[in-house]
């Protein structure tokens, strides 16, 4: 899918009160205020749509008020309607035990080097999911197009652009501009609309949030397990208590989005014991080599990033830039962002570092544009393109034919 960019012209008159409804609800900052009231006043709001092709209806008013988000049920899959409909009817006794559901698409693209999980999401429904359900704004913006984001600080790492994020990696990457940034459940990064979704992913209707209203969600797992058993998915405990560290006992998964790194990546099953990530061991046995490179010796990635890592190191020492180069910091590594339990792309050995001591985050690092320049013909990005710069680490975001 190529990448998309929306017209500027949509946003000129849209972007200071987008801005404002992500900050604090109006244009100042403060309460906006109102024209003198007519004897029938009547609301207005306006709802600019920055991209008429991912537009859905406005949603309604929320009635019910909110769900408390209780468990994560998330597969490679769609999930099926019998499947649903089971976890819906689970009682504990005579008593009903799940109060709320929603059903929609979860995908884990890797962003700047960093795995999110971006929702794609029908907004009259999800809204009460979220802690701000009752703001109608953030929920207009969504259904017209434009993204909501968990916290301003996700958007600031990972923005290509002010206010647009990439969702994906290089020419599979379709740019959204953020909207407003609203509380999600626990885990879940960021949220488009479900005619975003139909573009971004390639798996839809794969994840089902539940509510388990007064019962805790540990009270219905064991029946959740049963209904799921043989399906792949996971069921993820989102309650306080689970939050403190991630359910060891739960299999986690991470579905990339679709094009080619995406389909190299494939559905991802981990385990979590600690701060460790242990995956599957059939995917690693699959998906993972060690081969001996040009320049910096043995290498253990993903078998789709190889032959086109040797192809860079060999025109390196081609070129005589091998000399800027000295070893690989790591490739393979399944792991999590430092301080998060956000997957890094070295989880997916699709991505390597080089000479870590002297490229560290946040600094320009220490290799020349024409090094870099070699990489990204080879398919690579540059982590010392970011908002925060990574100059170490370059991950593959383009699959190409090495002849």
């Amino acid at each position: 899918m190529a990448r998309r960019q929306h017209g500027r012209g949509a946003l000129v008159a849209a972007l200071a009160l987008s801005l404002a409804v992500a900050a604090c609800g109006g244009p100042s900052g403060k309460a906006v205020q109102t024209q003198k009231p007519t004897a029938t006043p009547k609301p207005q709001v306006s709802v600019p749509v920055v991209n008429a092709d991912h537009a859905m209806p406005q949603p309604p008013k929320l009635v019910g008020g909110n769900a408390q988000a209780d468990i994560l049920i998330y597969a490679a899959k769609p999930l099926s309607t019998s499947m649903v409909k089971q976890i819906a009817a689970i009682r504990i006794g005579k008593e009903k035990a799940v109060t709320a559901t929603e059903l929609f698409s979860l995908a884990s693209p890797s962003i700047q080097g960093q795995v999110y999980k971006v929702a794609a999401v029908d907004p009259a429904t999800y809204r009460r999911f979220s802690g701000a359900g009752q703001q109608a704004e953030v929920w207009s913006r969504l259904a017209a197009g434009e993204m909501v984001v968990g916290d301003k600080q996700t958007a600031t790492n990972v923005e290509t652009e002010p206010n647009f994020i990439a969702i994906g990696t290089g020419d599979d990457a379709a740019t959204v501009h953020v909207g407003a940034f609203a509380p999600q459940p626990p885990t879940i990064d960021m949220v488009v609309n479900a005619k975003w979704g139909e573009d971004l992913f390639h798996v839809h209707d794969n994840a089902l949030l539940i509510s388990t209203g007064g019962h805790t969600p540990q009270a219905i797992r064991k029946q959740v397990n049963a209904i799921v058993k043989g399906t792949g998915a996971s069921v993820q405990l989102l309650d306080i208590a689970t939050r403190r560290g991630l359910d060891p006992n739960a299999v986690q998964t991470a579905v990339a989005t679709g094009g080619s790194v995406g389909a190299a990546i494939g559905t991802y099953h981990y385990r979590v014991v600690g701060d460790r990530v242990i995956p599957d061991a059939s995917w690693v046995a699959s998906h993972i080599r060690t081969e001996t490179m040009p320049i910096v010796g043995a290498v253990s990635c993903n078998t789709a990033m190889l032959l086109q890592l040797r192809a860079a190191l060999n025109e390196l020492v081609q070129r005589g830039l091998a000399k800027y180069i000295h070893f690989s910091s790591g490739c393979f590594n399944a792991r999590f962002i430092a301080n998060t339990h956000s997957l890094s792309n070295h989880a997916f050995g699709m991505a390597i570092d080089f000479d870590a001591p002297t490229n560290g985050r946040g600094t320009r690092g220490t290799f020349p544009l024409s090094v870099v320049n070699v990489f990204k013909s080879w398919g690579f990005a540059w982590g010392g393109d970011w908002h925060w710069t990574d100059p170490m680490h370059f991950e593959l975001v383009r699959i190409m034919k090495v002849v």
